[in-house]
């Protein structure tokens, strides 16, 4: 704080109590005024201007008042021991009120919390009386001010020695008391470190207190007897961690990037001398899992994975911290400390991996990465293409040919160490999913990562049936976006502009040349498209069925994820409004557009997903019952193709001039169709089949089931013999 005044407290409690008097005689004053003036039948006028006054002094003297009891209260507490000066002896008063009870607050429990850390029970209670100060600038600033690096450190340790010792004694009532408290009191340290550490915030404490965290948590200390290293007492605040705010970007360079090579300092050797044992190869645990404490003192939302053991490595609480922030995890992922040869991620995903198996518990690490990686800036697609070329030089020789031509995982140890990364790895491909296109497409590299990288990498994306599915839904996307693109009905030199395309473009589109976008001119540019988006999709969903099969999982059956998109049309709607809407396309969606939906313009397959998905559930019904159980992933993956195949060709008027007289779907003047939130599943099923039929896009349905459902090129990749199959069976 830099903002203050100096006070007599005799003088300010003589010129306060004053002030309140004169505020008092001002309203008498003012009502005996207009008395007289009224009764002499005078302007009243001056009366009122006196009545205003008073209540300008009045509000001025509740305002001394309330700064009088926090100079007495702060003088009481001993938290200001004022300046002496040949004047006389001041009282350092902030001349915020609100500063001022940071002032206060933020001393009182930092002085709570600086007993808690040496074993007072009862302090940890009174902390908590300050849990709802920790959004306040000034308080935090106090706070840690007066608890310093030390104390912040010391605090989770004697909370722990705490709870261990009414473990020991049996008294499990005693026990759920101390890890609630423990938990609220690690979890108000998590918020204010968070803040008191990153240069953007108000609360910030500079450098020189986040190098003091580094040094208290490299050294031992000791509560009840118990000595611990400072980074296994912190670690239990960066699991407490809630998200808000994140740690910063400086915090994960100065503390972060230390606590991990602090670990290999610590346990290098050990896990050199036991590389053969994987029981040894044992990191740092926090002080939560040295005192057998389970999850007592963790918030129940991270209570930890089901089926992991109970104990954390401080690392892994790191993690946790850094998952929420994406530039905090970039300080940490992409750093190669001094004498290192690899990045920090490389380390983890190699030379750590086994420590991360020995505790069984990826989620901290998964969830970092999947922050880390999904990014669009260029760090992140950095991190994604490292991780990628990671796996794929991990898998290269684990698969190979069965005897039936299919996958065959030849090592399975191989295979089973990285399976964990499956979900992540799926995340960062599908963030990067234009990127995986043009691999397969142009054989274009991402980054070091080339086409057979890609495919092995694939094998352990798609075996995690979420990454399968953000997988799917990404490249459903990009279809999306890819037949948007295409040219609308009656494009020509004229409308171009207007419509959002450049006169040239016109040239481009119109193939055979007679001056405009016509009916052959528009299919054969979705034709071409839907050629292009179906070979990605062909790589996803095969390499998902082969490594399916190398487990002897393939049950022939739609992934749950992939029949819901299908059932309820998830996917399906195209964005009217972008560059052209045919009259067909205004009656479909004008319901639609009027809630909302041509806000979606442009947006990403999950933002539509959601938005057609709640548009469904409100009418109480899937449009696609006829197909709600697709009998495998590549019927399920067809039939969102020919959703939306079907409604571009809407969108872009390749239906306009068909005859829908007579057409169950058709609006009741028999000039449009119906909004697709009133269709039933029957009625919806039958535009699709009037469209196949009598629009053309059969031909679209059959170049994408072609390419979709030919297996050449991931052969060639995988080194398998599968083979390829027609559109209506496996």
């Amino acid at each position: 704080m830099t903002d203050f005044s100096g006070v007599k407290q005799p003088d300010f409690d003589t010129m306060a109590g004053k002030h309140t008097q004169a505020a008092g005689q001002l309203a008498e004053l003012a009502q005996a005024l207009h008395c007289e003036l009224q009764g002499a039948g005078l302007d009243t006028s001056l009366a009122a201007r006196l009545r205003e006054l008073a209540g300008r002094v009045t509000t001025q003297a509740e305002d001394l008042r309330r700064r009088q009891k926090l100079v007495h209260e702060l003088r009481r507490q001993k938290v200001s021991f004022g300046t002496s000066t040949p004047a006389g002896s001041f009282l350092e008063m902030p001349d915020g009120l609100e500063a001022a009870k940071g002032l206060l607050d933020g001393t009182l429990a930092g002085r709570a919390a600086l007993n808690a850390s040496r074993g007072d029970a009862r302090a940890l209670a009174e902390l908590e009386k300050y849990a709802s100060r920790t959004g306040d600038t000034e308080f935090v600033k106090v706070f840690l001010g007066v608890l310093e690096a030390g104390g912040a450190t010391r605090l989770p340790g004697s909370i722990a020695a705490q709870v261990r010792a009414a473990s020991d004694h049996g008294d499990s009532a005693h026990v759920a008391s101390l890890s609630a408290q423990g938990q609220r009191a690690l979890g108000m340290l998590s918020r204010t470190l968070a803040k008191a550490t990153d240069p953007k915030n108000p609360a910030y404490l500079g450098a020189d207190f986040t190098r003091d965290l580094v040094k208290q948590g490299r050294t031992e200390h000791e509560s009840s007897g118990m000595k611990y290293s400072g980074y296994q007492a912190q670690a239990l605040i960066w699991r407490a961690h809630e998200g808000e705010p994140p740690y910063s970007k400086e915090f994960m360079e100065i503390v972060g990037r230390d606590v991990i090579v602090y670990e290999r300092e610590q346990r290098e050797s050990a896990w050199k001398a036991s590389e053969d044992y994987s029981w040894a190869q044992r990191p740092i645990v926090d002080l939560a899992g040295v005192l057998g404490l389970g999850t007592l003192l963790r918030p129940g939302t991270q209570a930890g994975a089901p089926g992991a053991k109970s104990s954390s490595a401080v690392v892994d609480d790191l993690f946790h911290a850094a998952k929420s922030s994406r530039e905090a995890s970039h300080a940490l992922l992409t750093h190669t400390p001094a004498g290192w040869k690899k990045s920090m991620l490389d380390y983890l995903l190699t030379t750590r991996w086994d420590v991360s198996r020995y505790l069984g518990n990826y989620a901290p690490l998964n969830n970092m990465l999947v922050t880390a990686t999904t990014g669009q800036d260029a760090t992140s697609q950095g991190l994604a293409t490292e991780m990628t070329k990671i796996v794929a030089n991990e898998m290269g020789e684990a698969f190979g040919q069965a005897t039936d031509g299919n996958l065959e995982i030849r090592n399975r140890e191989a295979f089973d160490r990285l399976a964990p990364l499956s979900y992540p790895l799926a995340r960062a491909l599908a963030a990067n999913i234009d990127q995986l296109s043009r691999i397969y497409l142009n054989g274009e590299a991402f980054g070091e990562v080339k086409v057979g990288d890609m495919s092995y990498a694939l094998v352990i994306a798609t075996f995690h049936e979420a990454g399968f599915a953000a997988l799917v839904s990404a490249q459903t996307e990009h279809l999306r976006a890819a037949l948007d693109t295409a040219p609308p009905v009656g494009l020509n030199a004229t409308n171009a502009e207007r419509l959002g395309f450049a006169v040239a473009d016109v040239e481009r589109f119109d193939r055979n040349g007679n001056g405009w976008v016509d009916a052959d001119d528009a299919t054969r540019f979705l034709k071409n498209r839907t050629i292009e988006e179906a070979t990605p999709f062909n790589h996803i969903v095969e390499i998902r069925r082969q490594v399916l099969i190398a487990q002897e999982l393939d049950d022939k059956k739609a992934d749950d994820s992939l029949k819901t998109m299908v059932a309820n049309a998830i996917g399906l709607l195209p964005v009217p409004g972008t560059k052209w809407v045919s009259e067909l396309a205004t009656g479909a969606f004008g319901e639609l557009v009027g809630k909302g939906y041509e806000k979606l313009s442009g947006a990403a397959y999950d933002e539509l997903s959601r938005h057609v998905a709640q548009q469904m559930s409100e009418q109480g019904r899937s449009l696609d019952g006829r197909y709600e159980t697709p009998a495998n992933n590549r019927l399920a993956v067809e039939r969102l193709a020919e959703q939306m195949l079907a409604t571009s060709m809407l969108n872009k008027g390749l239906l306009d001039s068909l005859d829908l007289e007579k057409q169950p779907f058709a609006s009741s003047d028999s000039r449009t169709i119906k909004p697709f939130a009133d269709m039933t599943s029957q009625e919806y099923s039958q535009f699709l089949h009037w469209t196949r039929e009598t629009g053309g896009s059969s031909e679209l349905i059959d170049a994408f089931e072609n390419t979709f459902r030919n297996t050449t090129k991931v052969n060639d990749h995988l080194g398998t013999d599968i083979r390829s199959s027609s559109g209506g069976s496996e």
